[in-house]
């Protein structure tokens, strides 16, 4: 049995909706897991978990773009919290739960201190793809690639493994890097899918833009969630969030038009749903992944709301459905299978690749 501290970043719901299987599943092979989250990360996941509740980073945004002023402020804010936590974290974690390993899904707290302790660092994320895999990147996103792979060193050090989840497949950048389908959740993967003649719309608040764009397509039926409210406007049905209820609408869709974050795009894959894609202006790795997904003709990138071009996806969903049967929907073994090896013998060949990477 491996004690193993498990961090999770709180920003948005995957990275929690991934841990909690890649967790389920130590737990289940006997391993000793300390969870360490915040914001939505925690919330999600302490009712089922051991789960010490840190500080986090957090991408503040206004119609669909990155504010950098908002989101400066408010990461400054936290900072005084976030100094104690890290106290809290030494004390109550490391020193006393003494972990043998440190697995991180891009929290960098956990990351850190398993260097600072010494400790096999493990991390499980779509993130390093970035990082540690070669993919197209167009000559408009090459200053925002750089940047971001230079905050993703700063956010997590060197892992001694990555274990990436991907749906685009380049080389790896090094032999300390291996790639996997997204993981996907359990009530995901037991959905029928069926094609209920709606469409999936998922924004973030205030995309106010987008949704003045569909009330021209009054042949469609949208259901939309991200606002929070339960009422119908014409063609237009407004859902408050329930996980069940999205799940649902999500398998029976004929197509999702959504932010381009990689949970819901990989979920919408496996379940072959043609995907018009909305990517957060300022934020890459939503960038990139509408930009690949429109080189494999799984939808659209919708940099710029345009109604011909939304018209055009509409027409042409049955080619993009069609194009969705050569995604890999797999389930998690691959990965999993993977990661049990890492743990055994109390994570001894997690420690061979610490070991090979300080020598």
């Amino acid at each position: 049995m491996a004690k193993i501290v498990y961090g999770v970043s709180g920003e948005g719901s995957g990275h929690s909706s991934r841990a909690r299987e890649m967790i389920t599943y130590l737990e289940q092979l006997g391993h000793l897991v300390k969870v360490v989250s915040y914001d939505r990360g925690y919330r999600n996941l302490k009712d089922d978990f051991d789960v010490f509740e840190t500080e986090g980073l957090h991408i503040a945004s206004s119609n669909n773009r990155v504010s950098k002023v908002k989101t400066f402020t408010e990461n400054l804010q936290r900072l005084p919290r976030g100094h104690q936590k890290l106290h809290a974290l030494r004390k109550d974690i490391f020193k006393i739960f003494q972990p043998d390993c440190v697995i991180t899904d891009f929290e960098p707290m956990t990351a850190y201190l398993a260097h600072h302790y010494d400790l096999p660092l493990i991390s499980i994320d779509n993130q390093h793809r970035i990082r540690y895999m070669t993919y197209p990147c167009p000559a408009r996103l090459q200053k925002e690639r750089r940047m971001t792979v230079s905050i993703i060193r700063a956010m997590v050090p060197r892992p001694d493994v990555s274990l990436v989840t991907t749906f685009y497949y380049g080389e790896a950048k090094n032999d300390r890097t291996f790639f996997f389908p997204s993981i996907i959740r359990q009530s995901v993967q037991t959905r029928q899918p069926s094609d209920g003649g709606h469409v999936l719309v998922y924004l973030t608040s205030g995309f106010e833009s987008f949704l003045k764009v569909l009330k021209s397509f009054a042949r469609e039926r949208f259901r939309v969630y991200g606002y929070d409210r339960d009422e119908q406007d014409g063609h237009i049905v407004y859902k408050p969030f329930s996980k069940a209820g999205f799940l649902k609408d999500l398998a029976t869709c004929k197509a999702v038009m959504a932010t381009a974050g990689f949970t819901l795009m990989t979920e919408a894959f496996y379940l072959r749903k043609p995907y018009l894609a909305l990517p957060m202006r300022g934020q890459f790795e939503q960038e990139l992944n509408a930009y690949l997904l429109a080189r494999l003709k799984y939808g659209i990138n919708l940099r710029r709301i345009r109604s011909e071009a939304i018209g055009n996806f509409l027409y042409r969903l049955p080619e993009y459905k069609n194009n969705l049967n050569t995604y890999r929907a797999e389930d998690n073994s691959a990965i999993k299978t993977m990661l049990a090896e890492l743990m055994q013998d109390n994570c001894l060949r997690a420690k061979e690749f610490h070991s090979r990477r300080r020598h």
